[in-house]
């Protein structure tokens, strides 16, 4: 089982920064990708940033320049930077871990960490 709790998230307003957190816990090991997804309000979930284990990261098209994905292997902590935040970046936003286990890749989230960007 693997664990993955979020933290950094908060009210910020609009052109500010947030720094979100995901330390994973339990059995972490063959991980194919961690990365982050967020859902706004009466919308679906989508992906934000994904850092693969060969260090590739892919971005959605609408934070390119402004968000960083990074990972600290020691801590097994993936991080967000968060820049040049707009009102749509509002939202949860949710960890998430893909591993690769005998009968297949699983994929883990955690409960969120809410994004609220002011005007």
């Amino acid at each position: 089982q693997v664990q993955l709790v979020e933290s950094g998230g908060g009210l910020v307003q609009s052109g500010g920064s947030l720094r979100l957190s995901c330390a994973a816990s339990g059995s972490i090991f063959s991980i194919n990708a961690m990365g982050w997804y967020r859902q706004a309000p009466g919308k679906e979930r989508e992906a934000v940033a994904v850092l693969s284990s060969g260090g590739s990261t892919n971005y959605a098209d609408s934070v390119k320049g402004r968000f960083t994905i990074s990972r600290d292997n020691a801590k097994n902590t993936v991080y967000l930077q968060m820049n040049s935040l707009k009102p749509e970046d509002t939202a949860v936003y949710y960890c998430n871990l893909v591993v690769s286990r005998w009968a297949g890749a699983i994929s883990y989230w955690g409960k969120g960490t809410l994004v609220t960007v002011s005007l």
